[in-house]
């Protein structure tokens, strides 16, 4: 059995100065990208970079992505996905089932409460997620299609922003 590598972001902090804005479109407030870039540090620096990024559509975790991956070379392959927007832990497990790619390490990039739900079933541990969070998830797999609703995984490490430098 090999073991893949889940790595569950949730967007950085996010404006709703503009009450005018849709909430998919909400934009990162400038601590939002602090955050996003000191979480993009870490994972280069860990050398935790993804082989694959699975993003919902919104503009706060899009700009998660490029601001994290911003100067990374190669530039990890991201696929936006409506889907992700608001997801529930259900429809994270399938999008993670349909991967048919040899990869090691994934990335998603999403939103809570979906996010928190999803940790909370996979690795057994309840633990707030607050926005830029970051929770590294070692799992007993050959392929990701042989992930499901009812895979476990073991939580390795999870970092919030304001605790890096």
């Amino acid at each position: 059995m090999n073991t893949k590598t889940l790595l569950v972001l949730r967007h950085a902090k996010s404006s709703s100065k503009d009450p005018d804005l849709l909430d998919h479109d909400r934009p990162l407030n400038k601590r939002g990208r602090q955050a996003a870039t000191k979480i993009g540090r870490l994972i280069l620096d860990e050398g935790m970079t993804p082989s694959l990024i699975f993003c919902s559509t919104a503009l706060r975790t899009r700009e998660t992505a490029q601001l994290a991956f911003a100067g990374t070379d190669p530039y990890p392959k991201i696929v936006f996905r409506e889907d992700l927007y608001h997801a529930e832990p259900e429809r994270i497990a399938f999008i993670l089932s349909q991967i048919d790619q040899p990869v090691l390490s994934v990335l998603i990039i999403g939103h809570n409460p979906g996010l928190e739900l999803f940790l909370a079933r996979m690795t057994g541990e309840s633990m707030i997620l607050p926005t830029g969070a970051l929770a590294m998830i070692d799992l007993e797999l050959t392929n990701w299609n042989q992930f499901s609703e009812v895979t476990r995984g073991a939580l390795v490490k999870f970092w919030k922003p304001r605790e890096l430098e």
